[in-house]
């Protein structure tokens, strides 16, 4: 039996970086199957909003079209979007444990495409937990805001958080180990007081321009426009297109330096 050397330059280059529906099945699955991540996700946002937002004063007060309880709901709505995506993409930690990761980088699968498949079981996980807290936020029936604020509101929360999916999968390839989320969760907490998500923050004081430079405060600021009114600004969209380019670049960076295993 003769052996025949494989010529590299007639080698094909799958397409879309070998980006594939049945790797995005598996990562789903994989995904569904951590209960821990599951559970934390879509029950302690709906419990926070349950414990602060469903205070009877808060429905008798006004914020913009809708009352206090609204604006806490839609807070509470990002901030899971927040936690769930960022746990969905740090899930990549437990696989670089495992050395999952490494046998990835033996297949013609490039970064992007892999962070395209994170990204999108980032945002699948950060859709239940939007959905979670709303559910709870009709069912308590304390929020009150017009449909369409509440739909819109929803939806940016949920489009929003692909920027922390690209920041879970980040970390996970900076932090080693199964208990990431341990880390990042008080990490998150920090950077949702600190990004104004759970109370509003002088824009003019030093608090102020500090929060516009953390990664939350685009977030924050969409996802209440549609309640609070008035004309988005550009510097939201800025913050969160920035802070996007500057995880997915580094997520990439750390996947493609990535070859032992950990």
């Amino acid at each position: 039996m003769t052996a025949h050397a494989i010529d590299p330059s007639v080698r094909r280059v799958p397409p879309l970086g070998a980006f594939s529906p049945t790797l995005l099945r598996i990562e789903l699955r994989r995904m569904l199957r951590n209960r821990r991540t599951v559970i934390i996700t879509l029950l302690l946002p709906p419990l926070l909003y349950l414990m602060i937002g469903t205070n009877s004063g808060y429905g008798q007060q006004r914020a913009g079209s809708g009352n206090v309880s609204a604006y806490l709901l839609i807070s509470m709505a990002a901030y899971g979007a927040v936690l769930a995506s960022t746990s969905g993409g740090a899930m990549v930690a437990t696989e670089r444990a495992l050395g999952w990761s490494r046998q990835l980088r033996l297949t013609p699968l490039s970064p992007l495409a892999y962070i395209v498949v994170k990204s999108i079981v980032a945002l699948s996980l950060g859709a239940l937990a939007v959905i979670a807290v709303n559910v709870v936020g009709v069912v308590s029936g304390k929020a009150s805001m017009p449909t369409h604020a509440w739909v819109l509101a929803a939806l940016i929360a949920w489009a929003g958080s692909i920027v922390f999916g690209a920041f879970g999968l980040f970390m996970g390839y900076v932090l080693p180990g199964e208990n990431v989320m341990q880390i990042l969760g008080p990490v998150l907490a920090g950077l949702a007081v600190l990004g104004g998500l759970w109370f509003p923050i002088d824009s003019g004081s030093t608090l102020g321009h500090i929060s516009a430079l953390t990664p939350i405060y685009g977030l924050a600021q969409l996802a209440r426009w549609p309640l609070l009114g008035g004309t988005p600004e550009m510097a939201w969209v800025v913050n969160l297109v920035v802070w996007l380019a500057i995880f997915v670049g580094g997520a990439a960076w750390r996947m493609s330096r990535d070859t032992k295993r950990v």
